[in-house]
């Protein structure tokens, strides 16, 4: 039996689990850090950044609400719902698709596009905080990790292929060498 299918076997061990623990609660802390960051400096949600940057970068600032719901990966009925809210705020507008009756056009507005706009620096500056404060290595091992689950979860973003995920070369044949295996 092969290395990989014995460790699909098997269970975690006390070190795995402690790993994965670390991840899930440091991953918690992240989330709930930007999310709070985002919205004291530019009183807008996770949630709607995601929908404003999605729309910001739609052809005519537009996408079909099924379409917004795949691409920030949110089921419909929680889409319609945040939309409500947005759309109570005058940051988008909800328009009737008009190939489709049962189907809706979601709009950024201006207010939407100004709301988009003012918010990115601060976000930025709060993901320098966070993430600058890692040695370059560490950055580098953090890089490689999400097209390893994207690929395990089945989900098509291809791996990243570009010289950040390189640590190293061999000296003989200058074979680049994945941080994950030193």
């Amino acid at each position: 039996m092969n290395e990989t299918k014995r460790r699909a076997r098997r269970s975690p061990t006390a070190a795995e689990l402690g790993v994965w623990r670390e991840y899930i609660e440091t991953d918690q802390a992240l989330q709930q850090a930007l999310a709070s960051g985002l919205q004291s400096t530019s009183g807008v949600s996770p949630g709607d950044y995601a929908v404003l940057l999605a729309l910001s970068e739609a052809d005519d600032h537009r996408l079909r609400s099924s379409v917004l719901a795949e691409q920030i990966g949110w089921e419909r009925s929680r889409l319609s719902h945040h939309l409500g809210r947005m759309e109570n705020g005058g940051l988008i507008r909800r328009h009737r698709s008009g190939n489709d009756s049962r189907g809706a056009e979601i709009e950024l507005t201006d207010d939407g596009a100004r709301t988009f706009r003012s918010s990115p620096a601060p976000h930025l500056r709060l993901v320098h905080h966070y993430f600058m404060l890692l040695h370059p290595r560490n950055l580098r091992l953090l890089v490689c990790w999400p097209p390893v689950c994207a690929a395990t979860c089945n989900k098509s973003r291809p791996p990243r292929t570009d010289k950040a995920l390189t640590v190293s070369r061999h000296k003989k044949g200058h074979r680049e060498r994945s941080p994950l295996k030193e």
